[in-house]
């Protein structure tokens, strides 16, 4: 892979229509340099933070831990290692040398030099855990995930059917080194997820935890019921509340929790469960090619997976987080996304549908009916390409989506 030096440039492929892609962190990451001392990039592997670094930032050295003699230095000579390493250094993977990081702060402090490190790792717990122990208030900590809708449509590769962006996913390697999503996934979960999960918890049984992942894909856009999951996969319950927490950790899957304002006692409060990814959701429900979502009653599930983890990504590449939530109550009446954006409150609601009918704001109007002090927006996102404005909404087509 050819990489070339701008401001938001990023990816360059060795395929026969070579692109660059946009990575829309890069401008918070500038920006933020020059206020931090150090800059941390966590996230999923495979979403591109070395590379993004390595280009980003041409005159920093770069040093990989995951290297066998480099991390052995770092580790029985971390005063040495640094002296060597001094400035201005890009340190990857830099949980596999803990000791570092109380070394660091008496760097930075003494030196008071601003973007003097830039740490990066995907074993997102020990990483936390070091930066919270040892550097809070020194480091800027940005999340970087697989290419959001903006980065693709950017060079043209946000294809117009979203089911097809669905099954493909959107790891940099199913564009940049043209791997079909099938060899892609399966590789991704023998090499990296069992590896990271392996790292954070003892795993006895290999083949029970990869039922289990394959039981949380079912589960994908609905009340997580932590029972059921550790009794149809024939675990106990904190084995199950184990194996999720290492699968968030690691940026497999998130939960999303309820909105609890209390317009009635019977709101639900259990989260919801999505993939970061639906790519590797659809391998693990073992959906190959969109033939076969087309008229799968999964379809709504893996476009709100997708429409949310879109979302989710976005808050983090453009360094707006907000506050989120869903709600439903007992009698089934739900709002998929709501969006805390004092002084309002933005619900949405995603349909896979590309007919839009007045039912599909039904929701939106039972929570406004509901919720007679608080200063709404409605939105409905589709699978159409229109974009319209109603008096009981705003209509937004999926390609368009972002209330950032």
């Amino acid at each position: 892979m050819l990489v070339i030096s701008k401001l938001n440039c990023i990816f360059v492929s060795e395929i026969q229509i070579r692109m660059i892609v946009e990575r829309k962190i890069l401008n918070a990451i500038k920006v933020l340099g020059t206020k931090y001392p150090i800059i941390a990039v966590t996230g999923p592997r495979q979403s591109g933070k070395t590379t993004l670094l390595r280009a980003a930032f041409p005159d920093y050295q770069y040093v990989s831990l995951e290297t066998p003699d480099i991390r052995s230095f770092a580790l029985s000579d971390p005063r040495g290692f640094l002296e060597q390493y001094s400035q201005y250094v890009i340190f990857d993977e830099i949980q596999r040398a803990p000791e570092l990081f109380s070394y660091l702060q008496t760097i930075v402090d003494n030196s008071r030099i601003m973007g003097q490190f830039i740490l990066s790792g995907s074993q997102n717990f020990h990483l936390m855990q070091h930066i919270t122990q040892s550097l809070a208030g020194r480091v800027a900590i940005f999340k970087l995930f697989p290419f959001d809708f903006d980065e693709l449509k950017s060079v043209g590769l946000l294809n117009d059917n979203y089911i097809e962006n669905i099954v493909r996913g959107f790891y940099p390697a199913l564009y940049d080194r043209g791997i079909s999503s099938q060899v892609f996934y399966s590789n991704y979960i023998q090499t990296y997820v069992q590896r990271d999960v392996s790292e954070l918890i003892a795993i006895k049984d290999m083949r029970a935890f990869r039922n289990f992942l394959g039981l949380c894909a079912t589960r994908a856009g609905h009340l997580l019921n932590l029972s059921s999951l550790a009794n149809e996969c024939g675990i106990s319950q904190p084995t199950a509340k184990a194996w999720l927490s290492a699968l968030e950790t690691g940026y497999v899957v998130f939960l999303l929790y309820p909105y609890y304002e209390n317009f009635s006692k019977r709101i639900v409060k259990t989260p919801k469960l999505y993939f970061y990814d639906t790519g590797l959701l659809c391998h693990l429900l073992k959906l190959n090619n969109s033939e076969m979502i087309i008229s799968h009653p999964v379809k709504g599930n893996l476009f709100e997976n997708m429409m949310i983890a879109e979302y989710v990504k976005k808050m983090h590449h453009y360094n707006t987080p907000n506050d989120i939530w869903f709600w439903r109550d007992a009698s089934g009446n739900e709002i998929d996304l709501l969006i805390q954006s004092p002084p309002k409150l933005e619900l949405v609601e995603f349909k896979a549908t590309q007919t839009i009918t007045p039912d599909l704001f039904k929701g939106l109007n039972y929570f406004e009916s509901l919720a007679k002090n608080i200063i709404l927006t409605k939105t409905l996102v589709y699978g159409g390409k229109e974009e319209q404005t109603r008096n009981v909404g705003r209509v937004c087509s999926w390609k368009d989506f972002t209330l950032l």
